[in-house]
């Protein structure tokens, strides 16, 4: 069928009407387990009845007004955010590259209001996902999405994951900060260690550089704390968050400590819609649900519990699955056959997952789902895991036959 969307999506033919909890249910009626949440974005599940009440609401009254007059729910949530956070300071965005567009420059302009124009430059890791920007994809690094889109912004450079003496090496005279994800998402669920992200945070004190953590994904409960860093008991200066913190809605938002923020003053830097009143509205339903007494431990255990089922897919598929990583509800197979050939087989069994670098299938469900789904789920996958095997295994069969 011709679209007249452009192609940049290569999208199967399904389309769904209406979400409840964890599933989606297409127009034909057929309803799908979904572990993927929109990739991620939709935190609270679909259709969550607080959260319609506070769009619903709010947009019977205004929704929107732009940043040249006050918004008491942005600051409210600000406000929120910053009380559950190391930040002093908020800017809301609409989406993640945004919100990485924002740290990238309150960077660059923290150097320069100290008198030191030249530190420009950020030090990013191979493998990781910032955004699709031109700055966000040069920050990435990676060919595939830089190629064809002309010169690469200038001022990033890439080390390889894990390698300190590369990372210390790039540190220069010019280099401003340290840019990462504290689990890569799109970069195949690969969590930094604990003790390198306080390693990561040390450095930056001893060379003056600013740590910028880019929690998109893992960010707002994915990984059963409000955010992944926390687990390593530091703080970056700045923070970029999205996905889940819209529980559907988009919106984003950077953090920053005062002192990393101190170059952004009046008319450095804008959005029109960022933190307009309906994504305020939203914004503020999600941290009622995830900040609520015993969520973030539901989260973690339900992380426990899904990664304890699917380690045992590893012993009994070895021939498909190689790995398990991931923390909290931020999960991932790393497989041997093709990747899309486990997402292919899921979605037969009416599950959703996605699939993610470094071949691997990534599981990020909505954070509100239960024991019994997570039984649900696993059943599903497995079932496609033992599909994929099991035509593995008959093409051996048949290259075998003389």
């Amino acid at each position: 069928m011709n679209s007249p969307l452009l192609p940049t999506y290569a999208r199967p033919d399904v389309v769904f009407e209406k979400g409840e909890g964890v599933w989606l249910v297409t127009r034909d009626g057929e309803r799908y387990l979904d572990l993927g949440a929109g990739i991620a974005v939709n935190s609270v599940g679909y259709s969550h009845p607080h959260l319609v009440e506070a769009l619903t609401d709010q947009a019977a009254k205004l929704w929107h007004t732009s940043n040249l007059f006050r918004i008491p729910e942005g600051e409210r949530l600000a406000q929120r955010l910053v009380d559950a956070s190391f930040a002093d300071t908020v800017f809301f965005t609409n989406s993640g590259a945004e919100a990485l567009e924002c740290a990238i420059k309150m960077a660059r302009k923290y150097h320069a209001v100290s008198g030191s124009p030249e530190r420009f430059r950020i030090i990013t890791v191979e493998g990781a996902f910032h955004g699709r920007t031109l700055a966000t994809i040069a920050a990435g690094g990676q060919k595939k999405y830089l190629e064809g889109f002309g010169p690469k912004v200038e001022g990033f450079d890439q080390v390889p994951f894990g390698d300190f003496a590369a990372l210390e090496a790039a540190i220069g005279p010019e280099t401003a900060a340290i840019l990462l994800e504290p689990i890569q998402g799109e970069g195949g669920i690969r969590p930094f260690p604990l003790g390198d992200l306080r390693r990561l945070r040390q450095i930056c004190d001893e060379k003056g550089l600013l740590l910028i953590f880019d929690e998109v994904q893992s960010g707002v409960g994915r990984t059963g704390k409000l955010f992944a860093h926390e687990w390593a008991e530091i703080s970056p200066d700045i923070m970029a968050v999205a996905k889940g913190i819209g529980g559907g809605f988009p919106m984003g938002a950077c953090l920053a400590t005062a002192e990393a923020g101190k170059g952004m003053t009046a008319g450095t830097h804008g959005s029109t819609f960022g933190g307009n009143p309906l994504a305020m509205a939203v914004g503020n339903a999600v941290l009622d649900v995830v900040l609520a007494d015993g969520f973030l431990e539901h989260v973690r255990q339900m992380g426990i519990l899904f990664k304890q089922r699917l380690a045992s897919l590893r012993d009994r598929y070895p021939d498909v699955v190689e790995d398990i990583r991931g923390e909290g509800l931020m999960l991932g197979l790393k497989v041997k056959p093709p990747n899309n050939e486990i997402v292919e087989a899921a979605r037969a069994h009416h599950l959703l997952v996605i699939g993610a670098g470094d071949n691997v299938v990534r599981l990020v469900p909505p954070l509100v789902i239960s024991e019994t789904e997570i039984a649900e789920a696993f059943d599903r996958l497995e079932a496609a895991i033992k599909a994929v095997s099991q035509k593995a295994q008959a093409g051996d069969t048949r290259r075998a036959l003389p």
